[in-house]
């Protein structure tokens, strides 16, 4: 005898996937456009702006998957709770 099927996710919301999805794409087509950053000044420390510029990306980009990240996995979790129901404090020990 089969089981039905019984879903393990509730229906999405799109907006965290959509904002996740710009975080995403700026991370990757701003430094990917070079004329933006192709000149020597302004100088940090000797250094010119072409590579201080990429560098300052590195940490940035880090954050905006980080943020990327926490929206689709709370959306995740709310979507499975969504299907399972509220858990009360017998189920969670």
């Amino acid at each position: 005898m089969s089981t039905p099927d019984v879903p393990t996710r509730g229906p999405a919301r799109p907006g965290p996937y959509i904002v996740a999805g710009i975080l995403l794409a700026i991370a990757i087509l701003v430094p990917l456009f070079v004329p933006l950053y192709s000149i020597d000044k302004p100088r940090f420390a000797g250094m010119p702006f072409f590579y201080w510029y990429q560098m300052l990306w590195v940490p940035v980009t880090a954050g905006m998957i980080g943020i990327a990240y926490w929206l689709v996995n709370k959306e995740d979790r709310r979507r499975r709770e969504a299907a399972r129901g509220p858990r009360t404090e017998e189920q969670e020990q």
